[in-house]
Order: C-alpha cells, then sequence, then structure tokens
C-alpha cells in the first residue's frame, strides 16, 4: 500500500478497535483466494466492522488514502470474485450477520450480510417461511446479492435479483443509500436494485438486504428418475416445463455424476443419467402433478422413477445433490476443480449438453455434467492438474468452447456464478455495445476504481 501504509493503518483504527484491523499473515492467506481454480492474491489488511456506520467510515478512508476494497463474505466463490489482485484492503463481513427483521405478513425479512442461507431459514421456521434461493453452498445473503445467485429452486421462485425488495449500499465516498423500498412493485426511478445486484462488490459495499420470502409449503415430494441418455432426460425436463407442471426443483445429473454420488455419499442411485426432482403444493395437487409427471417421463423412456415424501429421504436425496462437487474433490486428490456455468434458452439446452459431453470426450478431460436445467443452466465439473499446463490449457479450451457455443444461440458466459476475472474476457462478446455503458456507470460510481477493482469490468490500473 506505499508509503501511507502505517497512517492508513492508525486511522483505521480511530474507526475500529485494533481487533477489527489485522495484517496477520493466515488470516490475509485466507481472504486471498475463494473456491475457484485462480491464482491466489492477499490483501495488505483484512477488517471487520460490526455496524454500517464502520464500514462507511472504512471506505471513506480507503477513498482518501485511494486503498482499493473487496468485500468479503464467505469467499464460496467460483470465479475469483474476491481475490484482492489489487492487494488493499478486505472487508469481512462475518460479523455483520443478525436477522435485523422478520415482516411475516409481508413476506419480507431485513438482514445484514453476512447471514446465510441456512441460518436465516433457522430463523424463518418458526414463523413458517422460508427463503427460496438455494446455490448449493451456504453462502452468505450479501455474497448471494453480490453475484445474483440462483440454484436449485429457481426454476420455481426466480434468482437472488428476484428476491431484493432493498438494499442498504455504502458507496466508494462512504455515502449511504437504500436502493428501493417495501412496496411490492413501483414505476418510480431507476431501477437501482437491479443495477446493484450482481455488481460483484464493484460499485458499492451491501450492509443490509430486505429480501422476499415464502410460506413453507403444505406437501413436499421429492423424485429422483432415471434415463437412458443426457438428451432423453433434457428433453423430459422441456415437456414437463411445456405441460405447466408447477416444478419447485429439477436438477441433471449425469452417469459419470451418479458414480461420483454412490462413492461418496454411500448410496445406490442407479448410475444413469438422473434428474432430482422437487414438488410444492397441497395435497390434491401434488397428486395430480406426480401422475402427469410420471406420464411424461414415461413418453422420454424413463428408466424408472421413485418418489419420496418422507422429509428424512428426501434430504438424503438433496444432500446427494449438493455434496457433488464435494464427491468430486474427494474422488480426485491433488487435482483442482474447475466449474463452468452458461445458460441458455431451454429450447437449446438438450443440444447445448449433447455438445459438453463431446467436447469434454474429446479433449480427454474428466468431468461430469450437472445442472439446474428447468432454467437453461447447466455446469460442467472438471478435476484438473494444475502443474500440468497441457490439461490446463485442454481445460481452458473447454470452457471457451461452451461459452462460444451457449453466446451464439442466445445465451449467456454465466447462468449464476458471475463475472469475476473467469468470465470478464467474454464481457464484451456478449454485451457488445451494452459493456461501455457499464462501464460508464462503474465510472460514475467508483471514478478512482477502488470498489474491487478489474472483476467484471477491466478497467485503467491504478497509478
Amino acid at each position: 500500500m506505499g508509503t501511507d501504509t502505517v497512517n492508513f493503518v492508525n486511522a483505521l483504527k480511530e474507526v475500529l478497535s485494533e481487533e477489527q484491523v489485522t495484517e496477520n499473515q493466515t488470516v490475509r492467506e485466507l481472504h486471498g483466494r475463494d473456491e475457484s481454480y485462480h491464482e491466489e492474491c492477499l490483501p495488505d489488511l483484512v477488517v471487520f466492522p460490526e455496524t454500517t456506520k464502520q464500514v462507511s467510515e472504512v471506505v471513506k478512508l480507503a477513498n482518501n488514502y485511494k486503498i482499493p476494497v473487496v468485500p468479503f463474505g464467505l469467499g464460496s466463490s467460483l470465479e475469483g470474485h474476491v481475490i484482492p489482485y489489487e492487494n488493499g484492503i478486505t472487508i469481512d463481513f462475518s460479523r455483520m450477520n443478525h436477522i435485523l427483521e422478520v415482516r411475516e405478513s409481508d413476506f419480507l425479512v431485513r438482514v445484514q450480510p453476512g447471514v446465510t442461507r441456512t441460518q436465516l431459514n433457522k430463523g424463518l421456521k418458526k414463523y413458517g417461511l422460508f427463503f427460496s434461493v438455494d446455490p448449493g453452498a451456504d453462502a452468505t445473503l450479501g455474497g448471494m446479492a453480490a453475484t445474483n445467485a440462483s440454484g436449485t429452486t429457481s426454476v420455481k421462485y426466480g434468482v437472488m435479483r428476484d428476491q431484493v425488495r432493498d438494499l442498504e449500499v455504502v458507496l466508494a465516498d462512504g455515502e449511504i443509500i437504500h436502493t428501493g423500498n417495501l412496496a411490492a412493485k413501483s414505476s418510480s426511478g431507476y431501477h437501482l436494485n437491479g443495477l446493484f445486484v450482481g455488481s460483484e462488490g464493484t460499485l458499492g459495499c451491501f450492509t443490509e438486504l430486505t429480501l422476499k420470502v415464502y410460506g413453507i409449503p403444505e406437501h413436499i415430494m421429492a423424485a429422483r428418475a432415471s434415463f437412458p441418455t443426457l438428451n432423453n432426460a433434457v428433453e423430459a425436463v422441456v415437456s414437463i416445463l411445456q405441460a405447466g407442471v408447477p416444478i419447485a426443483r429439477v436438477e441433471l445429473v449425469d452417469e459419470t455424476s451418479m458414480k461420483q454420488v454412490n462413492d461418496f455419499s454411500d448410496t445406490s442411485y442407479k448410475e444413469s443419467p438422473t434428474l432430482f426432482l422437487e414438488f410444492h403444493g397441497n395435497e390434491a395437487g401434488l397428486k395430480q402433478d406426480v401422475a402427469f409427471t410420471r406420464e411424461i417421463v414415461k413418453e422420454h423412456h424413463c428408466l424408472d422413477i421413485e418418489f419420496e415424501t418422507d422429509t428424512a429421504a428426501r434430504n438424503r436425496l438433496w444432500e446427494a445433490r449438493h455434496n457433488l462437487a464435494y464427491a468430486y474433490i474427494h474422488g480426485h486428490p491433488g487435482k483442482k476443480m474447475m466449474v463452468t456455468d452458461v445458460c441458455l434458452p431451454i429450447s437449446e439446452l438438450s443440444d447445448a449438453i449433447s455438445h459438453a459431453r463431446e467436447a469434454v470426450d474429446a479433449l480427454g478431460l474428466n468431468g461430469g455434467i450437472l445442472g439446474h436445467v428447468g432454467d437453461g443452466n447447466y455446469h460442467v465439473l472438471l478435476m484438473i492438474d494444475m502443474g500440468n499446463p497441457d490439461e490446463v490449457a485442454r481445460a481452458e479450451k473447454f470452457n471457451e468452447q461452451i461459452v462460444l457455443y451457449a453466446l451464439k444461440r442466445g445465451g449467456t458466459c454465466t447462468g449464476e456464478h458471475g463475472v469475476g476475472v473467469g468470465k470478464q474476457k467474454y464481457q464484451q462478446k456478449e454485451h457488445g455495445q451494452a459493456l461501455q455503458v457499464m462501464e460508464k456507470i462503474k465510472q460514475a460510481l467508483d471514478p478512482d476504481n477502488l470498489f474491487n477493482p478489474n472483476k467484471i469490468i477491466k478497467t485503467k490500473e491504478r497509478v
């Protein structure tokens, strides 16, 4: 941080306690990486604010000293979002982890950014409510809003952007603003919620979030359906959606991944392309949905389908799905995981997944396909030996192939993981002239490029 380091640290300790500011090497290392394969880089300092006012004061000081600022939740991101490649300070929000207000009559909750989705759902259960966005990882809600996370339930309830009513945001000069209100709709002004959700810490620091929540369904039923081919499974999903079945989750897991599931979770599921499904509703409605789904999957050569209403059995099913990434990591010691993430129109999904499988095999890579196929989003989990330059190059070539395939067909380079540094090179191709508008917004709100610099948008290096 240059010659002003001592003065900056002393100034920080005037607005934070000494134990809220650390240069400890181990702490810095924990904040110099995420769960991606991207290269590590350490911040110079890590701070742990406890209030919005403290965040504002920290940001004001950083602005005065021209020090880069990177917001940090739990580090579960997958495209290098929180890695501080310009060094500077990391603001860790783990101490701002309180559920501030539950407005059960309005189906709203107000939380600090360090609250995790599991923590929130535990707090909501006594009200008969739940928060819908489920990305798999027990991420913080601030981080989920920063990347516009989605996950297994987005096919029914929508993505993170759909849940945000209001954000409290600290801007680059330390000013505190609110981006929305408590109303279900508004035609007043620019849609700032939509701008800040998905901005990945490049426009401001979130210090409070007001989010939509939902009533816990009267009945929940899960199912597991096996198919002879990936195409059969994907086409069954398209038919289910076209038929108007109000499905809550529909996840695809390919044959390779089902083998990993069985090895890691000690299950004995059929090792063929599989759909994990879940239905929410009342008892009479679910009976109709289940009967209709049975007919549909049968038309697509379903090998077998099993339904689970018991809570423990349902939890085991989804636990196996959520632990798939860890199953791959456990099954490939010494290798690093690269998780791809593209999203296409649902009509293009079957061909896209076939293309991906062919490309994985052609490049001789070790990987499996899974995804939230109800909304056109799929992933390929690749296990890479980072010490093998040829294997790394083949993995990067594969990632580029499926991204370009998706963009050519009206899709996006990232359905839910975000841009960070990993998908930055595709922004011009995806957005065209609109990227210049984004650059102007970044310049207007953060003229010195201090908030998570050179993420999403490549900007000039600091002097």
